[in-house]
Parts: structure tokens; sequence; C-alpha cells
């Protein structure tokens, strides 16, 4: 059943069907993809339903947690699952299987979410906020394992020419549900409880439940381990990558730059609260705009990202950033249409599709430019100094936030146009 569905869904391209894998993972191909697409799906419903920016803020501010505890629960989240990859790359480096660190972490996932919800059903106030932050931090570091760890195994079972489009489905039908989920929150937000919000978020926490079982059962063959000899400088020995790879250095200057499509998301939700008002339904507007985009786009980014993964995170951070000077230009010149209650929906779903794209775009562009235990250490490298930087850039912004919500947006959409050109200019590594 797998090979058939994989080579419909495959169909057109017959070229590189087992490139960059070995022969014996060559066999289990097809039932790898679909055991990714599968457990991707549900950790990414799980990770909608419990975002930051949108479900635990809102839940947050229900239990009355207090508002600069708050504002950090993205930043943690966020930076907390990239910054400590470096370290977690070389007890991953040692194991020459290694899906079962992607299962732990996402039992540890399960765990996390589920204690919000506990949480948020027996605490208030500042007792509230710090424990629900404490188990954001517990997500985040085994969500870094996980990551980190999941790069890798695409890597070692699904060839070139098939990792983006397997992203891209998986994301498709994540979308699928996330729209559901949408609706369903959008015809329930009236008079919504605590028990509304927690059901949620124990919802959220089942899927990496479920996505562990599935995970499992991929086929995994043994990985080269690194020996002792070659890990005596330690961590430190992992970023002199970006003084001796030029390709990698471009690669680490070209994904800050399109940070902007992460990091412009909030302050458009802030400017629809500020110039709609602060509805509960706009939370299911905006969860379904999310749902919308993904379904649309994942599975086009994908294909493309297959053929050439660097232009598509050009085009899809120009478009990100083409939006963003728009809305600076409506939001300071045209009173009557910044308060249209449709605009920000359509906002926040093209920005969606922009934001699928980049994510396909660089995560496809990183597997594919490196093998082995190089591409545990470009992943793992990268991912840490884009955590720094991440949490810089989003301090920065929060502080110039306090002058000018659009200016942010603006100065953020210059960077943009900066990270296009940039990822333009890399190499194509789908062919090599």
């Amino acid at each position: 059943m797998f090979e058939k569905l994989y080579h419909y869904l495959n169909k057109g391209d017959q070229k590189g069907v087992c490139t960059d894998i070995t022969e014996d993972a060559c066999k289990y191909v097809p039932r790898n993809f679909f055991l990714q697409i599968f457990s991707n799906v549900f950790t990414q419903l799980g990770d909608t339903l419990s975002n930051p920016k949108t479900v635990l803020t809102w839940l947050m501010s229900y239990v009355s947690a207090p508002v600069y505890l708050i504002s950090l629960i993205v930043p943690l989240r966020e930076s907390g699952s990239m910054v400590p990859q470096v370290v977690f790359a070389q007890f991953i480096r040692k194991r020459s299987i290694r899906k079962w660190l992607w299962v732990i972490g996402a039992l540890l996932q399960f765990v996390a979410i589920g204690a919000i919800g506990i949480i948020a059903l027996n605490f208030n106030g500042f007792t509230a906020g710090w424990l629900i932050v404490a188990a954001v931090v517990l997500f985040s570091l085994s969500r870094s394992m996980s990551s980190l760890t999941s790069k890798d195994i695409i890597g070692k079972t699904i060839p070139k020419t098939r990792r983006g489009r397997m992203k891209g489905y998986s994301v498709s039908l994540s979308g699928v549900l996330v729209l559901a989920a949408g609706l369903f929150m959008l015809y329930q937000s009236n008079g919504a409880t605590i028990n509304f919000y927690t059901n949620i978020i124990f919802f959220a926490s089942a899927t990496w439940l479920v996505a562990a079982f599935i995970y499992s059962r991929v086929k995994e063959f043994p990985s080269d381990i690194q020996d002792e000899k070659d890990d005596k400088e330690g961590i430190l020995s992992s970023f002199s990558l970006l003084k001796t790879d030029k390709h990698f250095r471009d690669f680490i200057v070209a994904r800050t730059l399109l940070l902007c499509t992460a990091l412009s998301a909030p302050f458009y939700v802030i400017l629809a609260q500020e110039y709609v008002g602060k509805e509960a339904y706009l939370l299911g507007l905006f969860i379904i705009a999310k749902g919308v985009a993904s379904i649309v786009s994942s599975p086009v980014w994908g294909k493309y990202a297959d053929k050439s993964s660097k232009n598509i995170m050009a085009v899809a951070v120009l478009i990100a950033s083409i939006l963003g000077i728009f809305i600076f230009i409506t939001i300071s010149y045209f009173d009557a249409l910044r308060s249209a209650k449709w605009l920000y929906p359509i906002v926040l779903f093209i920005l969606g599709i922009a934001h699928q794209g980049v994510r396909l775009g660089r995560k496809t562009y990183v597997i594919d430019m490196a093998t082995g235990n190089e591409r545990t250490s470009y992943v793992s490298v990268s991912n840490t100094i884009i955590g720094i930087i991440l949490l810089l850039v989003g301090g920065l912004s929060a502080l110039v936030s306090l002058l000018s919500v659009e200016g942010v947006i603006l100065l953020l959409s210059i960077l943009g146009l900066a990270g296009a050109y940039k990822s333009y200019k890399l190499p194509n590594v789908e062919q090599t």
C-alpha cells in the first residue's frame, strides 16, 4: 500500500530516487516516507494548538499571569529549542540508531504540554505564570533534541528530490486538522471557560504521544559513530565551521535575514487587537488562516523545494516583505482600511503562506547541503546561532515596538528583502 501511494505522489520525477541514502535504506523509503509524514502531522497539530503566540498567551491571560511572564514564553519556546542543539549534537553523533532520541523528546513534550493544562486548572496569577514558564522550558529542551534528530533521520531515510515534498505533504495534512480545530474554536469561543482552553491543551499534548508511537516504527539503519578523537575539542570545535566553510556561513547569514517571517507575526496580531478589538473569535480566525495557508501552499512549496530550495526561500521571504511594506503604508495613511475586520485574517493567511515557504525551503536546504555527521553539525550549529540571534533581535523588536508597531514590521520587511537577495545567491544543493 505504501509503495503504490508513494509512487503515485512522486510520479513524474524519475531521477535521483535513492540519491544520498544507502541501498538498505532505499528499500524502506515508501514506509519511512509516510511514517514520518504521519508523525509530523500530529506534532504540527500539537504545535498549533499550543502556540505561544496565540493559545498559550490567551490561556496565561485567562489565569491572570503577569504580563512580563507572558512575554517570556515566545522567545523561550523558539530559542530554547534551538540554542541547546550544539550540545545535543555531541550526544547524538555517538549513537548509531537515533530515532529513539526523537521518541524520548516527543514523550517529554507530551508531558510538558499536559502539565500546562494541569497548572492552568489548579493555579492562578504569579504561581501559574512561573509554573507554565517552567513547563515551556522543558518543552523547548525536548523539542530541541527531537528537531535535531529528525533532520538527521530524514537525511538517512529519505532521498534527495523527496525530502521537500514529504515535509510539504505533512504540513498540508496537518493544515486540514488545524482548520477543523480553528472552526471548532471559532464557534465555541462565546462564553469560553478555563475548561475549554485546558481541553485544547490536553488534546495538543496527546498529539505528541501518538506521534511518538508512529515514529518508533521508522526503519532506521545504523549511522557512523563519531570517534572520541574526532571530538577532542568538544562543542567549540563545531563552531569552526563558521570560519572554514563559506557556503555554510552564507547560509547562516541568509537564514538570519529570513527571521522576519517568524518575528513579524506577533506584531500583526497586536495591530489587529489595536484597530479591530480583542474579541475571542479572532483567535479562531487566526488559526483558521494558518490552517488554510498550510493546506494550499505546503505541497507546492515542498515540490519546488526539491528542485531549488534556495529559490523557494527567496520567493517566500519576498512575499512576506512586500506584505509588510503594504501594511506599513496602510496603517500610516489609510484610516478606514486599517480598521477593516477582514484585513488581518487575510494578512495572516498571506504571511502563513510565506512562512511555510521559508521553513520548508531552509529545512530542505540544510538537509541537502551535507551528509552523515556533517549534517548533524550543520543543523545544530545553525540552529544554536539562530536561536541566540532570535533572542537578540526579538528583544530589540520588542523595544522598538514601544515606539511604533508598524515601524517594526517595516524594518523586518527591509531585512527580508536583503534575505531574498542573499538566499537567491546561495548555490543550488539539490542536484549535487
